[in-house]
């Protein structure tokens, strides 16, 4: 659409105008797998998306927004990638059963950190859990992904639905595929999932810990009892 393909080159001349170097230098070392950006100040970002998305109201639906998202992601340039998911999260109550699998490519096909995958998740993915828009079967292919960031999206996701009405057996079915994963993205998600629910149900998460000590990855482990006492973590050591 040619809307969409003006938004797009809008977007980029914006970014490429405000890059500063010193600035994609300094949030560099935050991400080792990578991280191609222009190095945009935080507040002028902020300032030009809440901008066009005022500018662009009754103009743009949700399904143009993930149009132009699917452009802005492909790039594999940060900020346009920040500008795609930022969108989305501002249009939360146009989101549909349709929509959900579109945004899910987006982990597949061009998101290639932790900070877009978590924000998507946090902040998206997860509205169509606890808005009961989709039931949490639909993550089963997702852990069966080739995409560390769509399988570490799954537990990020689920971190809202803990303290809602759904039952946590059926949180930890959900994770279960993805327990014994080897990369260490997907182990810090799922630990950080873990942490967050044993804060809410301790006893089911520690039997549920208990249960995969010894054969999952010890970054889970160490995620999900940070915050218990000494004593207690003992409890999670792997067997010798």
């Amino acid at each position: 659409m040619k809307k969409i393909e003006e938004k797009f080159l809008e977007i980029k001349k914006f970014c490429e105008k405000n890059a500063n170097p010193e600035i994609e230098k300094k949030y560099s070392r935050y991400f080792t797998e990578g991280y191609d950006s222009y190095g945009l100040d935080r507040k002028i970002f902020e300032s030009q998306r809440d901008k066009w998305l005022k500018l662009w109201k009754g103009e743009f639906t949700i399904n143009d927004y993930i149009a132009l998202g699917d452009k802005l992601i492909s790039t594999g340039k940060y900020e346009e990638a920040s500008f795609a998911v930022s969108f989305i999260y501002s249009q939360l109550e146009d989101l549909t059963a349709e929509t959900f699998e579109r945004l899910g490519n987006w982990l597949e096909k061009g998101i290639v950190n932790w900070a877009h995958t978590d924000v998507l998740s946090g902040k998206a993915l997860s509205y169509f859990i606890t808005n009961k828009i989709v039931e949490i079967d639909a993550f089963k292919d997702w852990t069966e992904s080739a995409s560390k960031w769509k399988r570490r999206s799954v537990p990020v996701t689920l971190i809202d639905a803990i303290k809602t009405d759904t039952p946590l057996e059926r949180l930890f079915k959900a994770i279960e595929p993805i327990m014994l994963d080897a990369d260490e993205f997907v182990q810090k998600g799922l630990g950080w999932f873990l942490r967050e629910a044993w804060k809410v149900y301790p006893q089911k998460t520690e039997d549920f810990l208990l249960k995969w000590k010894d054969t999952c990855g010890r970054i889970i482990i160490q995620y999900a009892t940070e915050k218990m006492d000494k004593e207690n973590k003992v409890r999670f050591r792997r067997a010798k």
